[in-house]
């Protein structure tokens, strides 16, 4: 049970403020507008049914957005989001790096790395003080 401990740091919050708010808002989009944001942006770039695709991922992001953002099994739901990062940035961003160069894709990819590290951060660290894991688990 120590995956479900947490450190004892209050300001982890606005790292869980930072990821949980961008995933919900990311996920809920992709179910309302999804020619853009979901099964669209995923048959665009080649991605195998890119319509069940698309509302899992959005569901995945919702859920685990909120999770962060309450500070609820942290770890677990950094987890899947890692997963997601890794994936937008290799099908995505890589192209970019390959037809335009580093410096447009790094201008590309801000948001995406900002998630990526934030998620790994609440991977290590967990919840923080001012977390469901820290009240349930400490």
């Amino acid at each position: 049970m120590k995956f479900l401990h947490t450190d004892n740091s209050r300001t982890t919050f606005l790292i869980r403020m930072m990821v949980g708010l961008v995933f919900l808002s990311e996920g809920l989009q992709k179910y309302l507008f999804p020619a853009i944001r979901g099964a669209g942006r995923f048959e665009s770039i080649g991605l195998p049914a890119p319509e069940l695709l698309g509302y899992t991922v959005g569901g995945f992001e919702v859920v685990c957005g909120v999770f962060i953002l309450l500070g609820f099994l942290t770890r677990y739901a950094a987890f899947p989001l890692i997963t997601i990062m890794i994936v937008a940035i290799g099908t995505t961003k890589i192209t970019i790096l390959a037809d335009d160069g580093f410096w447009q894709m790094m201008h590309a990819a801000r948001t995406d790395f900002s998630m990526l590290l934030g998620s790994i951060f609440l991977l290590i660290r967990g919840g923080g003080t001012w977390s469901f894991d820290y009240r349930l688990f400490h």
